[in-house]
């Protein structure tokens, strides 16, 4: 597997998920963080599919001008890496990067069916962990990554949550 991980580290992941852990995940604060990727999206014209899930429950969808039904694959196949592990796609990756193990072989997962690409991020709870996701898919998958963390971070700083 070739490295893509813009620089991350399984030590600076582990760090972000503290950072963007939340108090709770409501049907209600699940819609504001998609809309909240929304706006941003749209002001960046980011070619960007968006989806927020609670366990397996799509909450909220969004395909972007730009984006294409192909990216809507790329979100189910993030998805399953969430709801496997509990961990962002690209803590996952650079976690098998690090190791220099094939993720899908050490898992028993196809990747038809399951990708290790920056984009998913796992949406968790203080005391509960991993209730849901956000994903985004369009951007290159750093950026991807970069901009859902953008989404949490600025979801935090309404709620006066950031830490």
């Amino acid at each position: 597997m070739v490295a893509t991980t813009g620089g991350f580290t399984s030590a600076g992941l582990e760090l972000e998920v503290k950072t963007l852990m939340l108090a709770s995940l409501t049907q209600a604060e699940a819609l504001e963080i998609g809309e909240i990727a929304v706006s941003l999206g749209r002001a960046r014209k980011a070619p960007i599919a968006i989806e927020v899930k609670m366990g397996q429950w799509s909450v909220f969808h969004a395909s972007l001008p730009g984006s294409t039904p192909e990216n809507d694959s790329w979100i189910a196949r993030k998805a399953r890496v969430v709801l496997a592990t509990g961990r962002s796609t690209m803590h996952e990756r650079v976690d098998a990067e690090e190791r220099g193990v094939d993720w899908y072989a050490e898992k028993g997962l196809s990747e038809e069916l399951h990708a290790i690409h920056g984009g998913a991020l796992a949406l968790n709870v203080s005391g509960l962990g991993c209730v849901g996701m956000l994903i985004i898919s369009g951007l290159p998958q750093v950026e991807d990554h970069l901009f859902a963390v953008e989404v949490v971070t600025e979801f935090l700083a309404r709620k006066g949550e950031q830490q």
